[in-house]
């Protein structure tokens, strides 16, 4: 049976930035209520009263501002090492049945090079390779013939270093993935193992970018 409170926790929950600012307690509920009841009446097939809609709203609240600004802001606080990387190159290659053996011996070739840049996914579909811009010969030479997709050019990365407790929490990367869509930066590549991502971004906003992951730490 639906009751006003689970409709109201699910229409919250399909609005992402609604949903952040609710938890950061600077929405005017009377004026959300307004705003959101007749979308309720239509859920829920019944008139619904502003006041419960608001009470509904104040508990919703008050329980994220629990999970997010006591569990995620822990875990960020912690947040380690942030490494920035620039002059990186982003290849995206079709899989094909040669192009891990290739791969192999494009990692053979660059582990003698020191102080680069070099990780790579594979998808279903696609291979993607991220190199520093002084061995991209490399990419060139060992990947002729392969189907490339796409090659972006000037991009920088950061890497972060996360708790180990990251694992445990939901919303991390929704937090933090979130504050840099707010600023307007658009992420190319996300490459993560279990206690760390590593992003990439245009080099030109990498300092912009630098500084959100940074202020994350100091979050309250």
């Amino acid at each position: 049976m639906k009751t006003i409170s689970s409709v109201v926790e699910n229409y919250i929950k399909t609005k992402p930035f609604l949903l952040n600012a609710l938890s950061q307690g600077i929405i005017n509920l009377t004026s959300l209520a307004r705003t959101i009841t007749d979308e309720l009446e239509e859920e829920l097939g019944k008139d619904v009263k502003q006041g419960a809609v608001i009470m509904a709203l104040k508990r919703l609240s008050e329980d994220l501002d629990f999970k997010v600004n006591h569990k995620i802001t822990k875990v960020l606080k912690n947040i380690g090492e942030i490494t920035v990387r620039s002059s990186l190159t982003d290849y995206t290659f079709l899989i094909s049945d040669t192009i891990l053996n290739k791969q192999a011996d494009l990692i053979s070739d660059i582990d003698s090079h020191s102080d680069i840049f070099y990780t790579s996914s594979r998808g279903v579909n696609e291979t993607n390779i991220v190199v520093s811009d002084s061995i991209s010969h490399l990419i060139e030479k060992h990947f002729k013939g392969e189907k490339l997709t796409q090659k972006l050019e000037n991009l920088a990365s950061i890497t972060v270093k996360l708790p180990k407790e990251n694992t445990s929490v939901p919303g991390i990367y929704y937090f933090i993935f979130q504050r840099l869509a707010w600023e307007g930066i658009v992420i190319y590549e996300v490459i993560s193992t279990s206690n760390e991502f590593t992003i990439l971004v245009d080099d030109e906003i990498v300092d912009k970018a630098f500084k959100v992951i940074k202020d994350l730490k100091s979050t309250k």
